[in-house]
Formats: C-alpha cells, sequence, structure tokens
C-alpha cells in the first residue's frame, strides 16, 4: 500500500513538473513583454521614457514623450504635425508644448494620456485585449526590446483612423 501511495505522488509530482514548462513554453506574447517590462523597470529603478505615436491617414500625426522617474510621471512632451498638401512628403507643426510636474494635464485633450508603463500594462491587460473578438481586430506587439510596442483594437470593416489602443515607438532609461 506504501508503495502504491508513493507511486501515486512521484506520478503527481511529474505532472506538476510539466504543467509548469508548457506553460513556461506556451506563455503568452503579452505575458513575455510583460515579464521583459517588469526585469526592465528593475535594471532602470523605474526611471524611463517612452514615446507615444499616433498618425492618421489624412496627413495629421502626433508624438507624445512621457518622463518618468522613480515610478512617477515627471514630465511630457507634445508634438503635432500636419502633412503639406504640397507633394513634397514635409510637414509642418502645428502644436508643440512642454509640461512638468507642476503643469503636468494642462493642455486638455491634446497628447497622450498621462500613463506609467505599468499603467499602460494594465490597461492593455484589462481593456485593449479584452475587446470583444466578434467585433474587433485585436493587436498586440512587442517590438522595443521585447516591452509593449502596439496594443489594441480595430472595430471589423473599419476603413480609416478606428485603432482604439496604444503605439509605442521607443522606451529608454532616463
Amino acid at each position: 500500500m506504501k508503495k502504491l501511495s508513493l507511486f501515486a505522488i512521484v506520478i503527481i509530482l511529474i505532472s506538476i513538473a510539466s504543467c509548469k514548462k508548457d506553460d513556461i513554453a506556451n506563455e503568452s506574447p503579452f505575458n513575455k513583454s510583460y515579464n521583459a517590462w517588469i526585469s526592465y523597470k528593475g535594471s532602470v529603478n523605474n526611471s524611463y521614457n517612452y514615446t507615444i505615436n499616433n498618425g492618421s491617414v489624412f496627413g495629421y500625426g502626433t508624438e507624445t514623450k512621457i518622463e518618468v522617474s522613480n515610478g512617477k510621471i515627471i514630465s511630457r512632451d507634445f508634438t503635432a504635425t500636419q502633412l503639406r498638401r504640397d507633394g513634397t512628403n514635409n510637414r509642418d507643426i502645428v502644436a508643440n508644448w512642454h509640461e512638468e510636474t507642476s503643469s503636468l494635464n494642462t493642455h486638455g485633450d491634446q497628447g497622450a494620456q498621462l500613463l506609467t508603463l505599468d499603467d499602460v500594462y494594465m490597461k492593455a491587460r484589462t481593456i485593449w485585449l479584452k475587446a470583444d473578438t466578434k467585433n474587433n481586430d485585436i493587436y498586440f506587439e512587442a517590438r522595443n526590446n521585447g516591452m509593449i510596442s502596439n496594443c489594441g483594437y480595430v472595430p471589423k470593416g473599419c476603413q480609416d483612423d478606428c485603432f482604439t489602443g496604444i503605439s509605442i515607438s521607443a522606451i529608454s532609461a532616463l
């Protein structure tokens, strides 16, 4: 009887060990990216900046750079450009501003939301990646050294400027 119990315990332990190995092998792109973020965040003492880009098929584009020190947002820079209609592919700056800690969020709806990358990952997990797949195409990419670069959704059949989410072109240490 003791041999049977010991055998059952060994089988259970092997099953548990193999499940953990399978979980690692089947780790989602989001989880891999989140783990890369946690590692990076620790290596830079939670002090970094990241750049969010938005663009329209109609030539308008924005870039917002958010700076975070020790987990707190300390500045936000914004530039908006419009493509010239003269065939040169040149852009004109139509808005440009900088906010410091004391003036954060003073430019209304201009610029990306004031989010740390922890906030971005939370929003990705709970909102953008949870969009209804019947009605939306969902996207996730991690091109910033394994960290989030694109996450959001587009309603199926939408033609122009329908992306809800975030596009991050760069993440770097302070």
